[in-house]
């Protein structure tokens, strides 16, 4: 009996893909980095401690984990276009459920829950599985930069938008109108649309069982999720509670809002040249000195005056850091793996990073009710960086050996 896998089809064109890709990911990308704008008037307004709202954005990190390598799964079996459809649709529900949660509850159930699901099947994993298989090798890693440079642009540009919204309208208002243009990801997902594979004899198919256990059971794909692991933890909590840090020292609403204004335009020249890079330069020594050089910034940034100066220094250093190890990760784990599940396989290195990004939201919120402050948490992401630039080392980017199947 001969193995039946499918043959390619026409490949999508390189244009289209990073157009669409690169407006999908804005959107989603850049609608959720101004989420930290939203902490204080909705705790003040319902009367919640800043661990409840910082709770229910852990539970949408862990939930964006959980469903991601079940959306990679599905983009990779149906189609990315389909995923991305029914994600738009989750996405303007959450954020309009999140409007009118008057329970922590039920904020956690709409802001986390859904929301967490609806970015699973709009951003990196289930976009970059398409620019995988229709993107050639050699061009695959500046691709990738290219669609995280736009999301980074989403982050730059909705923020001040965002501020805008809640101050002329209220934040409630604010979410219903970011409910809208969460839709435009819909009609952006044709853009994705691949063409069905159609069987062909005497090629060998890989099964999703088989892939995963070849993936779980190779060391390199292991340290891709420890450090990806950091990354979530990192900067997930700086994003969250940067502006509530800056405000309880002193500083005006503005100087946060400048910050991560700052980190979305820095972070678009980073992941591009982290994309660029990663075409001439191996991938792992890329990902270490990112991790490193998070670690230095935190500490020169805790060690030196609070003033908007160095606070806008640092944003930009953490921008330029931001989002930069996304292209990298992801076209390592095409070179190692191919790209038949790559949206997939994406899904799971993603997963580790949203458990990292869950305790980093969460133990931001429930160590400064304990403690007052945040400086444990601080101190906790310089250690964690430390750990991520040494184990990304020891990664083998070249691609793994299969044996050929067996025939009859």
């Amino acid at each position: 009996m001969t193995a039946i896998a499918a043959t390619p089809p026409a490949p999508l064109s390189m244009k289209q893909v990073l157009l669409c890709g690169a407006l999908i990911v804005t959107l989603s990308m850049g609608i959720r980095h101004g989420f930290g704008l939203w902490l204080q008037p909705i705790t003040m307004d319902r009367g919640w401690s800043r661990e409840t709202f910082a709770f229910a954005l852990a539970i949408q990190n862990l939930a964006w984990g959980l469903a991601g390598p079940f959306a990679g799964m599905l983009a990779d079996r149906f189609g990315a276009f389909r995923v991305l459809i029914v994600g738009s649709l989750l996405y303007a529900a959450g954020l309009v459920l999140m409007a009118v949660s008057t329970s922590g509850l039920a904020f956690t159930g709409s802001a986390g829950l859904i929301l967490g699901m609806a970015q699973s099947g709009t951003t990196y994993a289930v976009v970059y599985g398409v620019i995988g298989r229709n993107v050639a090798p050699e061009k695959r890693s500046w691709a990738m930069g290219v669609a995280a440079a736009a999301g980074s642009f989403g982050q730059f540009l909705m923020v001040p938008v965002e501020n805008w919204l809640i101050g002329s309208f209220g934040w409630q208002n604010a979410l219903f109108l970011l409910g809208c243009l969460a839709l435009a990801i819909a009609p952006l997902a044709f853009g994705l649309k691949e063409p069905k594979a159609t069987p062909q004899a005497g090629a060998h198919h890989q099964s999703i069982g088989h892939a995963l256990r070849e993936a779980f059971s190779y060391p390199s794909f292991q340290l891709l999720m420890a450090g990806y692991f950091v990354c979530g933890f990192q900067v997930v909590f700086i994003g969250v509670h940067m502006p509530s840090y800056l405000k309880d020292n002193g500083l005006t609403p503005n100087v946060a809002t400048t910050a991560l204004a700052l980190i979305g335009l820095f972070n678009v020249f980073g992941t591009y040249a982290a994309g660029s890079l990663g075409q001439r330069m191996q991938k792992k020594y890329i990902l270490s000195s990112i991790y490193a050089l998070r670690s230095v910034a935190i500490v020169i940034f805790l060690s030196v005056p609070l003033t908007p100066w160095s606070v806008y220094i640092f944003a930009s250093v953490m921008g330029f850091l931001w989002l930069s190890t996304v292209p990298p990760t992801n076209a390592v784990i095409a070179q190692i793996f191919g790209v038949q599940y790559m949206s997939m396989l994406g899904g799971f290195v993603f997963l580790s990073h949203q458990v990292g990004s869950f305790l980093g939201v969460w133990l931001g919120g429930k160590l400064y009710d304990t403690t007052g402050s945040y400086d444990v948490v601080w101190w906790i992401a310089v250690a964690l960086g430390i750990f991520a630039a040494i184990v990304n080392l020891p990664v083998r980017e070249s691609a793994i050996v299969r044996r050929a199947p067996a025939t009859a």
